[in-house]
């Protein structure tokens, strides 16, 4: 596996960058942060403030890898110099291997948008039959007004195949309602949710909590873009996700005892339309979130994810900033590495003791901030406690990476 570089400052004249850090390097030693290459572009007037995130966890920050644990930049060293993006934080990482080619910020917490609908494929997708037909009530048209929808309209009657089109082409919040409803079964959509939390930590993605089916912002929802490239990695694993995905127009039908006429809908993802082995994927945008973008494809056998949050929209957009990710690691040889995507059996394996640090906790409704910014232990603890913890959470990271440093270590050898 190639040396991972994730300790020097900025980039050098050359493309290359500079030495190798040891990948092996413990979480908690003090390394400098390599600066993520942005464009000098002035963010946009008006932009709100990032939500509070929850406190760093050093477990969380190391899932995959040690050298995962950065707030910077983090590339097999020599390799060349990634694309400048907006984007706050992005992942490379091999759909089929599970080698995290590189990243800016793997772990640092971002606001998902509409990408969380990948969340939604990847837990309700198996459970509903495509063929199933089902009647929009007026809660799956409760969205946020002005907000993107395929057009459902109460009565209607649409199967499932349509509703999971107008999800990946469109981007439908509504659709995105009537999915979870149907799949939470007598639970409904709160089920659902329910379902997706768990579903994200039985993947490994810990950072990932989920409050709306949809993407739609709410209080406390928080993804990371190594959890989205875990995400995304169990959709492409699934064949009608890859054939949506890919579909570039799909027909709404008409309902004619509402007297509504039909329509066509055309795939919002322009990676489909402009890339060269495209597998497809998922955007996402909210005033909060900026842009989000989720976009595999394939050239030469090898199949690669990107996942990016916080973007802009200039100079480069969503897909395009995808795009010249997928790029920069189809460059890369195929034995770079600076990590790992783990597996559910990883996780399960990985589970501890110390579990409640795993995932962010649901707040409690009308307290964001207080909940985000809240910690695993109350400020009221003995000190006692507190140091019974301190010494739990220092010795959880080696544990839980035990698996991802004995392949490491086999490998160099």
């Amino acid at each position: 596996m190639a040396a991972v570089t994730a300790v020097a400052t900025a980039f050098p004249a050359a493309a290359a960058l500079p030495g190798p850090a040891d990948a092996a390097q413990p979480v908690a030693s003090k390394v400098e942060t390599i600066p993520c290459p942005r464009p000098k572009v002035k963010p946009p007037k008006g932009r709100p403030a990032r939500p509070t995130p929850p406190p760093d966890d050093p477990v969380l920050r190391a899932v995959g890898g040690d050298g995962l644990a950065t707030d910077g930049l983090v590339v097999p060293a020599g390799s060349p110099r990634p694309p400048a993006l907006t984007a706050t934080s992005w992942l490379v990482a091999d759909l089929d291997t599970g080698e995290v080619l590189g990243g800016c910020g793997p772990h640092v917490y971002g606001t998902p948008a509409s990408v969380q609908k990948l969340l939604l494929v990847a837990t309700v997708l198996d459970k509903l039959d495509p063929k199933q037909v089902m009647t929009a009530t007026a809660g799956d048209l409760d969205i946020e007004a002005n907000s993107s929808a395929v057009g459902l309209v109460k009565g209607g009657r649409y199967n499932v195949e349509t509703l999971w089109l107008g999800l990946l082409l469109n981007s439908g919040n509504d659709a995105a309602n009537a999915l979870a409803r149907l799949g939470g079964g007598a639970g409904g959509l709160p089920a659902t949710i329910e379902d997706m939390n768990a579903e994200a930590k039985r993947l490994g993605a810990y950072q990932t909590h989920a409050v709306t089916p949809s993407g739609l912002d709410g209080p406390g929802q928080f993804t990371s873009a190594y959890d989205l490239a875990l995400i995304a990695r169990a959709c492409f694993d699934k064949p009608d996700f890859r054939k949506y995905a890919l579909a570039r127009t799909a027909q709404i039908p008409a309902q004619k005892k509402l007297k509504r006429g039909g329509f066509q809908i055309q795939n919002e993802n322009k990676l489909i339309y402009n890339y060269k082995g495209a597998l497809g994927g998922k955007t996402g945008f909210t005033t909060l979130a900026r842009h989000s973008y989720v976009g595999g494809a394939e050239r030469n056998g090898r199949r690669l994810v990107a996942t990016v949050l916080g973007a802009e929209a200039a100079p480069l957009r969503g897909w395009q900033q995808g795009a010249a990710l997928l790029d920069w690691g189809f460059a890369l040889p195929k034995d770079a590495s600076v990590g790992k995507l783990v597996t559910p059996e990883d996780a399960a394996a990985q589970v501890t003791a110390v579990d409640g640090s795993a995932a962010p906790a649901a707040p409690a409704p009308g307290r964001a901030d207080a909940a985000a910014a809240g910690t695993t232990t109350d400020r009221g603890l003995s000190l006692g406690l507190a140091a019974v913890l301190a010494v739990v959470l220092a010795a959880t990271p080696l544990l839980l990476l035990l698996t991802q440093r004995r392949r490491r270590r086999v490998r160099r050898r």
